[in-house]
């Protein structure tokens, strides 16, 4: 049985220790079929975009000729060979990782890493070649494609470049000025671009650039305006990350049983699934890096995991806020409560960012595309529509949701008042101090925010709450096309010892408040009915209530 890649992000590595790799390799014949040579291709982080750079690095390495067989020849690839394997000097550069807390150091960063692999890339390849760290970047690449072109006359380099936006995109979520500074005009980072693209009429033949977002590409399209953007392209949707498919040969590879994979596919699907980056893409797809690690645990463990995110993989994603903050006003708001509440957002998808300007509604909808905090589900007269792709995500839009409300409140709820709520609906299967909490954060709403309040932006306070203890799978209607309660909530485990509860809501208008035992009695009517529904029947222990919200009066019945 073969080892679990977990971590391991090198090609080579991977197959010499005798890791399973998800064979990703018929893309490379895919790219090379491109009248493009130069690529761009954006993924969110930890979704496999290293491993495969590192694919391609190992295939088109010219001194990796002799190991050929060895690395590929279990694979796609290695059955079905191109014309250009083995036939390239390879350039790599990786972004990530620099310091960007002063414009010192994020310059310093980028040279480093530009020296660092131009030197490795001269020792590699036996380049009479010398790094002068006391030039800029731009001026040591331009001297390194100079050198080869003298010396490797019959030679080509294939360029690649991993997180090209890693640094931007911290920049731009905490000193837009100083990235401003840096892609300007006559900034150092877009200067080191056309040095790139000068030597494409010279010595390189092709680049392969990965990344999250097209965040620098506006700033960088005088000096770097000749990649071939295939992110939303249909036949590479599936070029990183894991199919369902995939997902199932990889457990039958490491022997879990069919009877296993029955109970833990269902919650990596909530979980993991859901990603589709092209309107018309075939598959929705699972996070790579996150299904390994769950899976790991599970091995190692012989059970499910209770952790079922990776601390590593959840702080890359803990910068959600900032990029939302770029936007401001109600634009933001809005989009929050679309999200949360399961509405579908159709939009254009921004190509190329400005960052000279302020951040569009539209703007901030395709980063969260790009950071994979929507996702495509399906198209609405031509236009992508885009949801929550899964449970991790909206657990990030909650969190958010609640500071956002936190601050138009001033109303803080701690994590003991978070621990008071779970333990009395857990233990008692009572809902008053989630509802006491409710009313406090509507009566302190302004009311301005009163004219956008309807039953769904209540059910999204109580949502966002109940999602936050994270304790319960909190189910709602928002959730399913069919009939269902607005809220239940199902214990994660020990059914039989803690409680579960539905929630139906309504929300009525000061003037509709006469109406309010009527409605109460429809909603009695709608809780029985949903009661006989089979997986609300088989829950030991549950309790039924009745929800209403008059302006910041809260009504709570029963049943």
């Amino acid at each position: 049985m073969k080892k679990l890649p977990k971590g391991i992000s090198n090609y080579e590595e991977l197959i010499q220790d005798g890791y399973y790799y998800v064979d990703k390799t018929k893309y490379i014949e895919k790219l090379e079929n491109l009248d493009d040579k130069r690529i761009m291709f954006l993924r969110p982080r930890k979704f496999g975009k290293t491993l495969f750079t590192s694919v391609l690095e190992n295939y088109y390495d010219k001194l990796k000729d002799d190991k050929f067989e060895k690395l590929f020849s279990e694979t796609y690839i290695g059955k079905n060979p191109t014309s250009e394997k083995n036939s390239y000097c390879i350039l790599k550069f990786n972004f990530s990782g620099i310091d960007t807390s002063t414009e010192e150091s994020t310059i310093n960063g980028f040279k480093r890493e530009v020296s660092t692999s131009i030197d490795f890339f001269a020792k590699k390849y036996n380049l009479d070649f010398y790094t002068n760290r006391q030039q800029q970047a731009e001026d040591i690449l331009d001297d390194l494609m100079k050198a080869f072109g003298y010396q490797r006359k019959k030679d080509k380099i294939y360029v690649i470049i991993d997180e090209y936006d890693h640094f931007a995109n911290e920049l731009l979520g905490f000193n837009t000025e100083k990235f401003r500074q840096l892609f300007s005009r006559n900034g150092k980072i877009r200067k080191w671009y056309e040095i790139l693209k000068k030597a494409t009429e010279t010595v390189v033949y092709r680049i392969f650039i990965t990344g999250v977002a097209p965040i620098t590409l506006d700033s960088l399209t005088s000096g770097f305006n000749i990649a071939k953007d295939i992110t939303t392209d249909e036949d590479f949707n599936e070029m990183v990350g894991f199919s369902q498919e995939e997902l199932i040969d990889l457990m039958n590879k490491q022997e879990i049983s069919k009877e296993s994979q029955k109970n833990i596919l269902p919650i990596m699907k909530e979980y993991y699934d859901g990603y589709r980056f092209a309107m018309y893409g075939e598959n929705y797809l699972y996070n790579s890096n996150m299904c390994l690690n769950f899976l790991s645990d599970y091995i190692r463990l012989g059970k499910m995991p209770k952790q079922l995110v990776d601390v590593n993989i959840a702080s890359d994603y803990s910068k959600l806020g900032k990029m939302l903050d770029l936007c401001e006003g109600e634009e933001k708001k809005k989009i929050i409560e679309d999200t949360v509440s399961g509405r579908p957002i159709v939009s254009t998808l921004t190509e190329k960012f400005n960052p000279a300007t302020q951040f569009t509604e539209k703007d901030l909808i395709s980063m969260l595309y790009y950071l994979g905090y929507l996702t495509i589900t399906g198209e609405f007269l031509g236009k992508p529509e885009l949801k929550i792709p899964n449970l991790i995500m909206k657990e990030l839009y909650t969190d958010y949701f609640l500071n956002i409300l936190k601050n138009d409140t001033n109303v803080k709820l701690e994590e003991s008042g978070l621990n008071t709520i779970l333990e009395e609906i857990a233990i008692k299967g009572e809902i008053n101090n989630l509802v006491y909490i409710v009313e406090k954060y509507l009566k302190n709403l302004s009311n301005r925010d009163f004219v956008r309040f309807d039953e769904k932006y209540v059910k999204i306070i109580f949502y966002s709450i109940l999602m936050s203890l994270n304790f319960f799978r909190v189910k709602s209607e928002m959730e399913v096309n069919r009939r269902y309660p607005d809220i239940l909530l199902i214990p994660k485990e020990e059914q039989d010892k803690y409680f579960g509860v539905i929630i139906e809501f309504k929300y009525l208008k000061k003037d509709e408040e006469n109406n309010l035992k009527e409605k109460q009695e429809e909603a009695k009517s709608q809780i029985k009915e949903y009661a006989e529904f089979e997986e609300i029947k088989m829950l030991p222990k549950l309790r039924k209530y009745t929800v209403f919200a008059v302006v910041d009066k809260i009504y709570v019945e029963e049943i």
